[in-house]
């Protein structure tokens, strides 16, 4: 029996089988776990998967079904899932269809993680509804633009909070649009992310896509852009200008990208395999890493929404420490030691001479930042709180 709330986490991690994915569901299932909550994990819309075995987006839900069952029974959570392909009749699995409608209408607080689905009937039964932005900017551009379905997305929830923790902020040009935005964060289970100290580790590392097309928005006469190779072309003659090493694990879609950053002194992997290993390989490249090095998205970068990358928490936890591009998030966690935020070159070169002159103190400061300030338990009473909810 459970004394607190009943939670549905909607998401998409079986949609998206990957590390970087999954983790954000599994650490803010972690969280509201240990809080003593009945928490219950869905996936119901329409969009099919993608099978990594089969290589392909497919209406074969079977990878999908045994990675969510997998990793819900890793996290204590078995059985407390369910998969629904919506508009396809008897394409219900971990529960029946009538036990997962009645689970909308019983639950006290239906999250909508990453606002990756649009909520239909039976999930508006749902008596609190909260959209957690994981990748601010966008959305708000596009509300500026007036476009409809943003607009719909959110109106269909009591509640929006932000990983865009600089909203509201002087230096910050996000167009809020009236919107009482609660700011929230990337939670991390400090116990599944413990730290190894690696002091023989060679490289400074990331994990994520080099080249993504098709969400650039243009406001006010200018374009923000989605796409991280416009701010890696920012540093890409930094190798050339230390003795540090650096590997990126980045889906490199074009032949010429890769050639490019090669030529300049950096290391390439491909994250598929290490992504795909959620509880292996994938925490095991980070924990072998000596640091993190990381670029944000031009949205979060020009406009200084304050996000921050739950990714970058990752490696925090794990006692490395971060040197990410800043997105305004100086402004909210403590920089300087463990954790640095560079807008230019020199910037970052700074923080790496800094990370390798007292390695120790370094990891030690990174593992006390996740500690004190991601906690995944302190996050999601913090957002259950703010809902009004405990």
């Amino acid at each position: 029996m459970h004394s607190g709330l009943r939670v549905v986490v909607l998401g998409m991690m079986g949609r998206c089988p990957f590390g970087g994915q999954t983790w954000l569901y599994l650490n803010w299932l972690r969280g509201l776990q240990r809080l003593g909550h009945d928490v219950w994990y869905v996936e119901d819309d329409t969009v099919w998967p993608y099978d990594p075995v089969q290589n392909t987006v497919t209406d074969d839900c079977g990878y999908a079904l045994r990675h969510i069952a997998r990793c819900t029974e890793r996290i204590g959570l078995a059985d407390h899932w369910a998969y629904r392909l919506a508009d396809r009749k008897g394409a219900c699995w971990g529960l029946t269809e009538k036990e997962l409608n009645e689970l909308y209408r019983s639950c006290d607080v239906l999250l909508n993680v990453v606002g990756a689905t649009d909520l239909r009937e039976e999930q508006l039964k749902a008596r609190f509804r909260v959209y957690v932005e994981t990748d601010p900017v966008t959305s708000e551009l596009l509300l500026a633009l007036n476009d409809e379905h943003t607009h719909q997305s959110f109106a269909n929830h009591h509640l929006v909070a932000t990983y865009g923790e600089n909203y509201g902020a002087a230096d910050c040009r996000v167009p809020l649009n009236g919107i009482p935005y609660r700011k929230t964060r990337q939670p991390i289970d400090l116990e599944l992310w413990p730290a190894r100290y690696t002091p023989d580790a060679s490289f400074f590392t990331t994990i994520g896509n080099y080249r993504q097309e098709g969400n650039d928005v243009e406001y006010k006469g200018e374009t923000y852009r989605w796409s991280k190779q416009y701010e890696w072309e920012k540093i890409l003659d930094l190798p050339r200008h230390t003795g540090q090493q650096f590997e990126l694990a980045l889906n490199m879609g074009l032949p010429e990208d890769r050639t490019r950053l090669q030529s300049y002194g950096w290391h390439l992997v491909s994250p598929l395999e290490m992504s795909v290993d959620v509880f292996g390989r994938y925490p095991e490249y980070i924990r072998q890493s000596r640091a993190e090095l990381t670029v944000a998205k031009d949205q979060n970068v020009r406009l200084r929404s304050g996000w921050f990358s739950e990714r970058d928490v990752c490696y925090l936890s794990s006692g490395k420490p971060v040197v990410a591009q800043d997105t305004g998030f100086s402004n909210i966690l403590p920089t300087g030691e463990g954790l640095y935020a560079f807008s230019t070159m020199d910037e970052a070169l700074y923080a790496i001479d800094a990370i390798n002159s007292n390695y120790e103190r370094e990891c030690r400061a990174a593992r006390a930042i996740a500690e004190e300030y991601f906690d995944a338990a302190v996050v999601a009473s913090r957002l259950l709180a703010d809902a009004g909810l405990v």
